[in-house]
């Protein structure tokens, strides 16, 4: 893992999602299966978009698991933090509104995903860059816990970035008190924390992004940025600076995995301008946050325009920007 940038831990998942009628005759639907899980895109987006990535994920050794193993390793991330699990790999049914937007029901926690022990994690000093983690990885028992406990050290330790990502599930939220608490331990582990609007409708009801982003800086992110769908997004950072960016208008194939790939992007960004470090992410300047925003932004709607969570390569990024610019 010497040589690894960027690690990502979190989940690895199965997506199935609709792929039209079934066969005449059967009362029933048609899925496609497709690797998915909010860490496991974010991994292969950084890779793609040419950043030495690592991911640290509990696979099925069975089933799915090997599958989605290839998945990533195929993609050019380094594996050789993750585990072989005996637990079944997590499921997740997409599905898609009108306007091609993605929910998920999810099967579970009792898969690989969730069950993380001390013992498998790297040790928090590792030397890596940045750690990027979130969603459900950081939601179910008993691995939540673990992980938490886990990031508050590798902040501790000074020399990484810290990203965040809390992808709030609202089917999975229950006690709203409960779980915002365990958000906000999350988000003081945190350099950089990026969530959608979505997210914060559903975890601070009532409260505008501004307040929520206001809080988050105040209580350690350095850099907060909230997606707002069709929009674009909004980045606010420690130093009072700020930046937003609407994206180009694309035809949608769906927004799987849209999300994480402005994730991806935005580290990746990040670190092309040496500036995925404590001190370069604390510093970051208006045009800088606007420029770093704007890449997300490209790479996102980049990828709503294919099905699934399948990010650009550096080249297919810089094609589309061409004709299709985000404008900041």
């Amino acid at each position: 893992m010497a040589d690894v940038l960027v690690l990502v831990v979190g989940e690895c998942l199965v997506d199935l999602a609709p792929a039209g009628e079934a066969p005449q005759g059967i009362a029933g639907r048609s899925y496609l299966a497709l690797p998915g899980g909010s860490p496991a895109n974010v991994a292969v987006g950084l890779a793609r978009l040419g950043v030495r990535t690592g991911f640290s994920g509990r696979f099925s050794a069975e089933g799915f698991g090997p599958w989605l193993r290839e998945h990533l390793s195929s993609n050019g991330v380094d594996l050789s933090a993750s585990v072989d699990a005996t637990e079944p790999a997590t499921v997740a049914v997409v599905t898609l509104d009108a306007e091609r937007r993605a929910s998920y029901t999810f099967y579970g926690p009792e898969t690989a995903d969730w069950q993380w022990s001390v013992g498998e994690l790297p040790v928090p000093t590792s030397g890596f860059g940045a750690v990027h983690t979130g969603s459900l990885a950081t939601t179910f028992e008993p691995g939540a816990s673990v992980l938490a406990k886990w990031l508050g050290a590798v902040r501790d330790s000074g020399g990484t970035v810290v990203s965040f990502d809390p992808n709030v599930r609202a089917g999975l939220v229950g006690d709203l008190t409960a779980y915002r608490d365990r958000l906000e331990q999350l988000v003081a582990c945190a350099h950089i924390v990026k969530a959608s609007d979505d997210d914060l409708a559903v975890a601070y009801p009532g409260s505008g992004v501004e307040k929520v982003a206001e809080s988050w800086l105040s209580e350690g992110a350095a850099l907060v940025v909230v997606t707002e769908g069709p929009r674009g997004a909004r980045a606010f950072h420690s130093t009072g600076a700020q930046a937003t960016c609407a994206p180009p208008e694309v035809d949608v194939a769906d927004t799987i995995g849209a999300g994480d790939t402005f994730s991806a992007g935005l580290l990746a960004y990040l670190a092309s301008t040496g500036a995925l470090t404590p001190q370069g992410v604390a510093s970051l300047s208006s045009e800088e946050l606007k420029r770093a925003i704007s890449y997300a932004v490209a790479a996102s709607a980049f990828t709503c325009t294919r099905p699934g969570a399948d990010p650009p390569t550096e080249t297919e990024l810089a094609t589309f920007c061409k004709v299709a610019a985000p404008r900041c």
